[in-house]
C-alpha cells in the first residue's frame, strides 16, 4: 500500500457519452487534418490517400468481406479570379461562414494555405466555431425529417 501513497488519487470518472458538440468537433477536426495533408501533399508532389475499408459481396461465394479502398478527398481551396487562393471551410455539404457574410478565407500562396486550415484546426478545437458547427448540423440533420 505504501507504493499507492505517491499517487495522486481522483474521484473522477470517464464519461459514458460524448457530448453531441465535442463529437462534430472531432468530425471537422479530422477532416481538417485530411485538408493539411492534402495540401502539404500537392506541395510536395507526392501522392496522399486515406484508405478506409467497404463491405463487399463476392461474387463466387456470395459472402461479405471487408475490403480496403482509397478515400477520395476533395479539396476545399480553389483559386480565384484574382489569382489568391481561397479555402471554404465544410462541414458536411455544408459551407461554414467563418463570420456573418463570409464564408472563405484568402490566402496568397500554397504554404500560408497550410497555416490557414491549422489555424481553423485549433480554433475548431478550442470551440471557437461552435455555433457554425452547430447549424450547419442542424441544416442538415432537417433535411432527412420527413
Amino acid at each position: 500500500m505504501s507504493t499507492l501513497n505517491a499517487l495522486k488519487l481522483g474521484t473522477s470518472k470517464k464519461p459514458l457519452h460524448m457530448p453531441a458538440i465535442q463529437v462534430r468537433r472531432n468530425k471537422l477536426s479530422t477532416k481538417l487534418w485530411e485538408q493539411i495533408q492534402l495540401a502539404k501533399s500537392h506541395i510536395s508532389g507526392e501522392p496522399f490517400q486515406v484508405t478506409r475499408f467497404r463491405s463487399v459481396r463476392d461474387q463466387a461465394t456470395g459472402l461479405k468481406k471487408q475490403v480496403e479502398m482509397p478515400k477520395r478527398i476533395r479539396p476545399w481551396w480553389f483559386i480565384s479570379d484574382t489569382g489568391k487562393v481561397c479555402l471554404n471551410i465544410r462541414y458536411g455539404s455544408q459551407t461554414l461562414e467563418i463570420s456573418k457574410g463570409k464564408p472563405s478565407v484568402e490566402v496568397d500562396n500554397p504554404n500560408a494555405l497550410i497555416k490557414a486550415l491549422e489555424i481553423i484546426k485549433s480554433a475548431v478545437e478550442g470551440g471557437e466555431l461552435d455555433t457554425q458547427i452547430e447549424e450547419a448540423s442542424t441544416h442538415l440533420r432537417s433535411r432527412f425529417t420527413k
